[in-house]
């Protein structure tokens, strides 16, 4: 197809077509007596007239853009971060918080990490809020449910609080920070778990697994160099697996009542046992003084009775008598006593009704002593 009416090319009819007067026609651009460099220079002409000053202007330019680079190494470090600057990708130092300089973009790179922001991981349960805005727990059984030391079942949940203590430890020591703490506090529960039994744990024991949980996985960290450090490792719940709780409840209910049975067997025994000791002294002192009361009365009595052996054996007849008439004065003392007369004349009852005649007299008194 020709391109225009001559035939010529685009550029006209070629370099090798003789003209009109003989001469060689030439309308190649790239052929004409301008060489390469007096391109250039012309373009640098144009240039320059589009620029106050010339190449004093370009010179100012470069400077500008020079100054402005250079000032975007300046950054700001609050007081709650650390910087980490990288040169070629390679650490060179941690910055503190304050205005801090660089080298700018790409010689050197700076990452800013909080470093006193304390974070939580939730571990066998998540929290979330409903549609409603109501905050719920949402229980993980693979994460909570733990096997321990006496082959039971414990639902276990738990809340690592951790943050950074060595930023540039934590940037590059460690991937999915996370993760990895989260990993490694449920693999630290669950092996104390497996080494305590179940009573154990869901009692007098809570306290001292947080504390071994937290210092153990503070120790698989450090060993990372991981630049973070464990605040507090919180219990929030330790249980039996919610299938069986109302059993282990009823349980633990049945327990407590034997321990309560037993408390109150050992205080009325811790009462009684001291009262009954105390009676058995005093019955044991008692009987003491019974055995001295009853040995001094007979050694009395003994000595009674060699005396009175002594006396009747120096007058006998005396003696008898003597002891006959205590003897009988004795018997008689508290008896009802009838006196006959057996030398009283005939028509003369020969009684004397003396006991009647004691009691009409102790009769007589009282009632004149009540006028």
């Amino acid at each position: 197809m020709p391109w225009n009416s001559n035939d010529d090319g685009p550029w006209g009819s070629g370099g090798s077509g003789p003209s009109n007067n003989g001469s060689p026609k030439n309308n190649n651009p790239w052929n004409n007596n301008n060489n390469i460099d007096d391109i250039i220079k012309s373009a640098k002409e144009k240039a320059n007239s589009f620029l106050p000053g010339g190449k004093k202007g370009i010179s100012l330019i470069l400077i500008a853009i020079l100054a402005i680079w250079m000032v975007s190494g300046f950054y700001t470090v609050g007081p709650e971060e650390q910087g980490v600057v990288l040169r070629f990708g390679k650490y060179i130092e941690t910055t503190s918080s304050g205005l801090n300089y660089h080298l700018p973009t790409p010689v050197e790179k700076v990452t800013v990490v909080p470093v006193t922001t304390t974070r939580n991981i939730e571990i066998g349960f998540r929290k979330g809020s409903d549609r409603g805005g109501q905050i719920s727990s949402r229980n993980l059984d693979d994460e909570s449910l733990m096997l321990t030391g006496d082959e039971n079942i414990v639902d276990v949940n738990f809340v690592v609080q951790w943050y950074v203590g060595d930023a540039a430890n934590y940037l590059f020591n460690i991937r999915n920070p996370s993760q990895n703490i989260k990993d490694g506090a449920e693999s630290v529960m669950r092996e104390i778990m497996g080494r305590t039994n179940i009573e154990f744990a869901l009692s007098e024991g809570r306290e001292q697994i947080r504390q071994e949980a937290q210092q153990m996985l503070q120790d698989i960290l450090d060993s990372y160099n991981a630049g973070i450090i464990i605040s507090s490792l919180l219990m929030q719940r330790v249980d039996p697996p919610a299938t069986v709780i109302d059993d282990y409840r009823d349980v633990q209910r049945a327990r407590a009542d034997k321990e309560r049975l037993i408390n109150e067997s050992e205080a009325y025994a811790n009462r009684i046992v001291p009262e009954a000791r105390g009676e058995a002294s005093k019955i044991m002192a008692d009987a003491e003084g019974y055995k001295e009361q009853v040995i001094a009365r007979a050694e009395g009595a003994a000595q009674r009775f060699i005396s009175i052996y002594n006396e009747y054996a120096n007058a006998k007849d005396v003696t008898k008598r003597r002891i006959y008439l205590e003897t009988m004065e004795e018997l008689m003392q508290n008896t009802k006593k009838i006196i006959i007369d057996k030398n009283a004349g005939t028509g003369v009852v020969p009684y004397l009704p003396l006991p009647e005649l004691k009691s009409k007299n102790s009769n007589n008194s009282v009632s004149g002593d009540s006028r």
